[in-house]
């Protein structure tokens, strides 16, 4: 199938179809002798997998090593496994980080809300998001 009947049947561009080729993630198919790019029926199933695995959260060079070790003839399980592990760990810590930097908003946000403009000096850039607030003076 030529590569324009790939795209359409992936739902990729023929840019991306080409990408994935240089990046080894889809072999290069045998050419017509007219010189066009003849794809496998297979290659449907590796662009699906190439995307789901990539809404999965994986990179294109996990997604490769994968693909390596089915092209080798192994059964990639142990491999996508830990690599699943490693995303959710990620994923928590990238949580746990953005849940302390919800808190330092929300701080911020009262703090604010608690802000008059017009005490705002000019020797300072902002109070609100100085680390040390001076005193009002009273």
């Amino acid at each position: 199938m030529r590569i324009s009947d790939l795209a359409a049947r992936s739902g990729l561009s023929t840019k991306t179809i080409r990408f994935y080729e240089q990046s080894a993630l889809l072999p290069a198919p045998p050419r017509t002798p007219g010189g066009y790019r003849d794809y496998p029926e297979q290659a449907v199933a590796r662009l699906a997998f190439i995307r789901d695995s990539q809404g999965a959260g994986l990179s294109l060079a996990e997604i490769r090593s994968i693909l390596v070790l089915r092209d080798s003839g192994q059964a990639p399980c142990a491999h996508v496994t830990a690599l699943i592990h490693q995303r959710l760990n990620d994923i928590e810590r990238r949580l746990t980080e953005l849940a302390k930097t919800r808190d330092a908003l929300n701080g911020l946000a009262r703090r604010a809300a608690l802000t008059d403009p017009t005490s705002c000096r000019e020797s300072g850039i902002c109070t609100i998001l100085s680390s040390v607030r001076e005193k009002p003076r009273g």
